[in-house]
């Protein structure tokens, strides 16, 4: 064996590039030159599960990144909204939360994006009053499973205006990441969504949407070229029974 194939052989794996200090994502996916902060009136407060640690693909981050009143928060459970947003003082009944039961859009009479439903999950009464006395919004990111446990580990949000989605078409991560259910969406996709409805501006969907296409496209390109930047996919659960010997 010659000595240039032993130095192959026996080379260190190239160093993954270092993120980037505001989205948290490889610098080859980053694309915060390109974010201009929108003048939102509706506020946001996006919570992320811990363990939401899909840096390439993920959009939180980006999503908080394109308001001038946005928060995001990165645990399990706060004592309150006001101490996750950080503030003294919130009222959570002046919030909406998306809620993640199973009460769908496509099953209630109406062509709205975003309805705003009562804990039976039916259709609340006064749709227009309700949504336009909404301040804030609050979306939970990570998987169904771990918004499943951000819901339940932050009881005020009980006391927050629960709302629903109901997009004109599924997500844009098409292949890349399956969303459990029709109407799921990336986080970007939802806060441009509900803030757009919100707000009476389709602007705002359609520049978080342009983003979120932009981000994708570039980490189509990189993960061709650096597949070691793309997440690896994660292990699926044995749930069938063992044999007994």
């Amino acid at each position: 064996m010659s000595e240039g194939s032993e130095a192959q052989d026996g080379a260190a794996p190239a160093a993954l590039p270092p993120d980037c200090p505001h989205c948290h994502k490889p610098v080859p996916l980053c694309i915060c030159d390109s974010v201009k902060p929108i003048e939102n009136r509706v506020e946001l407060l996006i919570l992320q599960h811990p363990q939401e640690q899909d840096r390439a693909l993920g959009t939180a981050r980006l999503a908080a990144m394109h308001f001038k009143t946005a928060t995001l928060r990165v645990g399990l459970s706060w004592p309150s909204l006001s101490k996750a947003l950080g503030r003294p003082v919130a009222d959570p009944s002046r919030w909406a939360v998306l809620y993640l039961g199973s009460a769908k859009v496509a099953d209630l009479d109406t062509k709205q994006e975003v309805v705003a439903i009562n804990r039976k999950g039916e259709m609340a009464e006064n749709q227009r009053a309700i949504l336009r006395a909404i301040e804030g919004v609050v979306l939970l990111d990570g998987s169904w499973s771990q918004a499943k446990a951000l819901w339940w580990r932050n009881p005020w949000m009980l006391k927050c205006q629960r709302v629903i989605l109901g997009p004109s078409s599924p997500s844009r991560y098409g292949r890349l990441r399956r969303e459990p259910r029709r109407d799921g969406l990336s986080t970007i996709e939802a806060a441009g969504l509900v803030l757009s409805a919100l707000e009476g501006r389709p602007d705002i969907a359609e520049t978080l949407n342009l983003s979120f296409t932009q981000m994708l496209k570039r980490y189509r390109e990189v993960t061709e070229e650096m597949p070691s930047l793309a997440p690896k996919p994660r292990p699926r659960r044995d749930f069938r029974r063992r044999r007994r010997s």
